[in-house]
């Protein structure tokens, strides 16, 4: 969460951040982790403050950014686990939303965040190329959404940018597309040239 003048700098470094991993995510992908832990722990930290605080906002979202970046960086093999099991746990959750329109009780979570960090440790090189290509697919469509004006990236009345996927504003019915669109190109660009070689 961050004050409405910030919101212009920080849809930059989303979608540039959202690049990076969508295209060259397996090649990068120390970086990459440090970015989105960056970010993740930017978004949890100035949450902790009133959104009329905007000093304490961007002083909690640098230092939670930090700490989050760093660990992520360190935590290379936690981080694929982390990943795998988030990506497992947004596909049951989008598929069982989309089918019984309500969120998926606890058993089925544990056990696709477990199966989908053990899969990622098994097939490091898929799992990040996939889930790094989908994430900065999605990072990317929040960073544009934001620059051009679109509010469907607020909800609760205030300036949380939250940017529902499979159940989108009236008139953006297009989201799930370009997203699924820009993760395959991303992917694809992975497999064939980026992803080759990972430093």
């Amino acid at each position: 969460m961050l004050p409405q003048t910030f919101q212009l700098p920080a849809a930059v470094v989303l979608v540039l951040s959202g690049a990076v991993a969508c295209f060259a995510g397996y090649r990068l992908f120390r970086v990459v982790l440090a970015i989105f832990g960056f970010i993740l722990g930017a978004m949890l930290a100035s949450s902790l403050m009133g959104i009329t605080n905007t000093s304490g906002m961007l002083v909690a979202a640098l230092v939670g950014g930090l700490m989050g970046a760093l660990l992520f960086t360190f935590a290379y093999y936690v981080g694929i686990g982390i990943l795998g099991a988030g990506m497992a746990v947004f596909i049951l959750d989008a598929f069982w939303n989309y089918s019984k329109h309500v969120d998926p009780p606890a058993v089925p979570i544990m056990v696709a965040s477990i199966a989908g960090a053990i899969i990622a440790m098994v097939l490091q090189r898929y799992a990040i190329i996939l889930a790094t290509a989908s994430s900065g697919a999605w990072t990317m469509i929040v960073g544009i959404m934001t620059m051009v004006g679109y509010r469907v990236t607020q909800r609760a009345g205030g300036n949380v940018w939250i940017l529902y996927l499979f159940t989108p504003a009236p008139g953006q019915q297009w989201l799930p597309v370009a997203w699924l669109v820009l993760g395959v190109l991303g992917a694809a660009v992975q497999f064939g040239l980026t992803g080759r070689k990972k430093f």
